[in-house]
């Protein structure tokens, strides 16, 4: 990956700070983007950089058309191409699926789904043969999980979404695929009622018999971004330790 150029959406924290630094252990061009937490992000680039990568910090809000075009010109500019785009921001409201309303609809469906669009879009016009976009979803996508119904709709319009880009992309060298992570023991979780029990059951069901960690899912995504991915396309890779193999 060195001299590889990554940029990483919601790369400040969790799951997509986990992804930045494994890029960053290669020495990779690493652009960190962040919405508000300015200060995880900045952490996470001084991490990044003390491991060798050079790192640049880009603050957007992904639901604005005009900041991801602002983005993708600075990389343009600094660079010329992007070789990677990991697809990590997401946003939710945790609410019964008849208790939403339109705006948090637009606002989570424009967050996790609407942004994938117009991101690749950006992207791909200045990849290069063995460009990759990998986002990030959840079984909530497939699975009816309580208080979810935004988040989970929201990650399967961005599974099916992977689906097309990938076979309008491949005839140019592009593979886009998903990671479907199952419950990752984040700060996430302490904004969900009961959260903590919920990942101790969890924890039991897993066969695998621990929960996954940021790092866990960092390495599959980096997998999909080497040379030995380029055969997968349009996929939706699930890493869970088994959980969602059971009944």
């Amino acid at each position: 990956m060195e001299s590889r150029i990554v940029l990483v959406t919601g790369g400040s924290r969790g799951i997509g700070r986990a992804i930045g630094l494994r890029f960053a252990q290669e020495r990779a061009k690493l652009f960190i983007n962040y919405f508000q937490d300015r200060e995880g992000a900045e952490k996470t680039a001084q991490e990044a950089a003390s491991k060798g990568a050079e790192v640049f910090l880009f603050q957007a809000d992904l639901k604005d058309a005009e900041q991801i075009r602002a983005m993708f010109k600075e990389v343009q500019r600094l660079f010329g191409r992007l070789d990677v785009l990991v697809h990590n921001a997401a946003s939710g409201v945790f609410r019964s699926t008849l208790d939403l309303t339109a705006k948090h609809w637009d606002w989570v469906m424009g967050t996790n789904a609407r942004s994938l669009l117009l991101c690749a879009r950006e992207a791909a016009a200045s990849m290069p043969d063995g460009g990759r976009i990998i986002s990030l979803s959840s079984l909530g996508s497939n699975r009816v999980i309580p208080q979810y119904g935004a988040i989970g709709v929201s990650k399967a319009a961005l599974e099916s979404l992977t689906r097309y880009l990938a076979a309008e992309l491949a005839p140019r060298g592009i593979t886009v695929n998903t990671v479907s992570a199952g419950a990752v023991a984040t700060e996430i979780w302490r904004l969900i009622p009961d959260g903590e029990e919920i990942l101790q059951k969890v924890r039991e069901r897993t066969p695998s018999g621990r929960l996954l960690t940021p790092e866990d899912v960092a390495e599959t995504v980096y997998f999909l971004a080497s040379p030995q991915a380029q055969m997968i396309q349009g996929q939706v890779i699930v890493v869970d330790g088994g959980y969602s193999l059971l009944a």
